[in-house]
């Protein structure tokens, strides 16, 4: 009596043994033609969104100006300085330069020789408290009860740096814009004709900012 145990299937059914490995070459081929093309497909579309990207990116840049843009949001005299400083090298290089004065920074521009008429009781507040000037403005540190920008001023004078009032007259030279904040003029109870005599002063609101900023090569926040 024969058991299935003693008989060898392969070697009892030989040509089903052979179609069987036919069929197991022939799976695998396919499987290696089928990633092949995956493969070079995915390459070829790897390649067209690279190139799709590059052309955005240079899209991008082309859009861009040679320009600058800053909000200048504080009132310290050391980030005034700071924003004329690089305004003026800028402007220096052919670049197209950008300030958005808003709310502290208002003082900077304000003219102590003007005295505004028709202002109500929080708008004359907010003028008392505020610097009326650029000569009246305070460091963000070592203020020192006003002896700060006094040192400081000293200290510019000495290594021939111009003062932040002859900034003011270079960057009016060099076409430098300042915007002021309507939003900011309005709440501080600031009025048009109390602010300096600068020829390229206007005024607009921070939408006007966010659009020049976004066609600017440079954005800064002081």
């Amino acid at each position: 009596m024969i058991r299935s145990s003693d008989v060898n299937l392969h070697q009892a059914f030989p040509q089903k043994n052979h179609i069987g490995r036919i069929h197991a070459l022939f799976d695998d081929r396919v499987t290696i033609i089928i990633m092949t093309t995956t493969n070079a497909l995915s390459l070829e579309q790897l390649q067209a969104q690279i190139s799709h990207l590059e052309e955005q990116v240079a899209d991008l840049q082309d859009s861009r100006k040679d320009q600058l843009s800053i909000a200048v949001v504080s009132g310290d005299l050391d980030k005034v300085l700071a924003a004329m400083v690089i305004s003026i090298a800028a402007a220096a290089m052919d670049t197209q330069v950008k300030l958005f004065f808003s709310f502290w920074s208002l003082s900077a521009l304000r003219d102590p020789q003007k005295s505004p008429k028709g202002k109500d009781f929080m708008s004359k507040m907010f003028g008392m408290m505020l610097p009326k000037g650029n000569k009246k403005l305070k460091l963000s540190k070592l203020n020192m009860a006003g002896m700060g920008p006094k040192i400081i001023g000293h200290l510019m004078k000495k290594q021939n740096v111009m003062s932040l009032q002859t900034m003011f007259q270079e960057a009016g030279e060099l076409g430098i814009e300042i915007i002021i904040c309507e939003m900011s003029m309005g709440l501080m109870g600031f009025k048009k004709e109390e602010f300096i005599d600068y020829p390229h002063l206007s005024y607009a609101g921070a939408a006007t900012f966010v659009t020049d900023a976004g066609e600017s090569a440079i954005q800064l926040f002081i």
